[in-house]
């Protein structure tokens, strides 16, 4: 019960590591206010909550800066606070340099990068106002070394960096008690992985020291641990869940 009657807003949270969080969370005793696209997925994953804790679901866009504002003022009304926000949501649209189309460039930047500015930009003056809050923003082993054909993808997860820093220093003026970390996973069994070639995932598997995939859930209790208060002295810091890749 590490985050019992905490509130949570996870984005992306009905499917790969977002779901793993989302029903990790509840075990732990949270109000876990889960954010995607799919109602479908969303209400599969309200239908899989183990308890003890709550599982609100809302259908959010975090590129719709107008519904994010509605989600945020329907939380607060109905639970008078937003303890922990899961930066989740996010996208892949891959391409070498040279055939990469704006359009996959800006939909990788909306949703990877001015998605986590636009849900944290809504949630972080409810914080403040409390005092203190845990933000945790997913990054990725690839905005820290980059990737063939992820320039997009890369530059979005190197920028969560960055913005992780800089609002662990901005949120905590003033003796507030907000803490801003990035988790960056390495190669993780989700939706998106799924897509990846066979030969690719065994070359990926092979240049990781612990020579398999990581799951949802290895990710998920590292969310668990910056949400709780076990990690009230941790800020600022980038985590990597990611078998060892980045050594």
């Amino acid at each position: 019960m590490r985050l019992k009657d905490k509130v949570c807003l996870i984005t992306g949270a009905a499917s790969g590591i977002g779901r793993a969080a989302s029903l990790l969370f509840s075990k732990e005793g949270a109000i876990v206010v889960a954010c995607d696209l799919s109602s479908e997925l969303l209400e599969k994953l309200k239908g899989d909550n183990p308890g003890p804790g709550v599982i609100e679901t809302y259908v959010l866009n975090v590129t719709d800066r107008e519904r994010i504002k509605e989600v945020v003022s329907e939380v607060i009304e109905k639970f008078g606070k937003i303890d922990v926000l899961v930066n989740n949501a996010g996208i892949t649209r891959d391409s070498l340099l040279q055939r990469m189309s704006e359009e996959a460039w800006d939909a990788v930047i909306n949703v990877n990068l001015k998605g986590v500015f636009n849900m944290t930009q809504a949630v972080a003056p409810h914080m403040l106002r409390a005092g203190k809050g845990s933000i945790i923003n997913t990054s990725s082993v690839v905005g820290v070394y980059g990737n063939i054909g992820q320039t997009n993808y890369a530059a979005t997860k190197a920028g969560v960096i960055g913005m992780t820093k800089t609002w662990a220093k901005e949120l905590s003026r003033k003796g507030a008690q907000i803490r801003v970390n990035a988790v960056a996973p390495g190669f993780i069994k989700t939706p998106m992985t799924d897509k990846v070639p066979e030969k690719i995932v065994e070359a990926m598997e092979e240049k990781t020291p612990l020579k398999r995939m990581g799951l949802p859930e290895e990710v998920a209790y590292v969310y668990l641990f910056l949400a709780s208060d076990e990690s009230s002295y941790v800020t600022g810091q980038v985590i990597g869940v990611d078998g060892g890749l980045t050594i």
